[in-house]
């Protein structure tokens, strides 16, 4: 299947959502974009600062605008049109399912590590 046509077919039914675990070593930068996006439509400077102020994470122009393309490709994100330079992206219904699938993911492997340490190692 094509990129094009995983785009429609993912923007058709937001049941459909890929998998953030697709994305291999961009998962991470996915996570955090979508994650900010969550909070409302926000150009790259805006995204890299907000990413910074919640994460902890500075991510390099690269491969901020590297992912943005992937997420866009995949009807994850879309842009939003602007007055100027400045291109805004907000979170579409696929991409917010999609981030809630991989973040609920990551809360059971979080409490299953937590829950281990805490019996293994006691608690900090």
């Amino acid at each position: 299947m094509t990129a094009m046509a995983r785009t429609r077919r993912a923007g058709a039914d937001p049941a459909e959502a890929p998998s953030l675990g697709t994305f291999g070593r961009y998962a991470g930068p996915a996570t955090l974009i979508l994650s900010s996006l969550a909070d409302g439509a926000k150009h790259g400077y805006a995204l890299t600062k907000d990413i910074e102020t919640f994460a902890g994470i500075r991510l390099a122009p690269g491969t901020l605008y590297e992912a943005l393309s992937r997420l866009e490709s995949q009807g994850l994100i879309e842009a939003v049109p602007s007055e100027d330079r400045k291109r805004p992206y907000k979170l579409t219904p696929v991409g917010a399912a999609a981030l809630r699938a991989h973040l609920d993911t990551q809360r059971r492997t979080a409490e299953v590590g937590l829950r281990r340490l805490a019996g293994n190692w006691g608690t900090a």
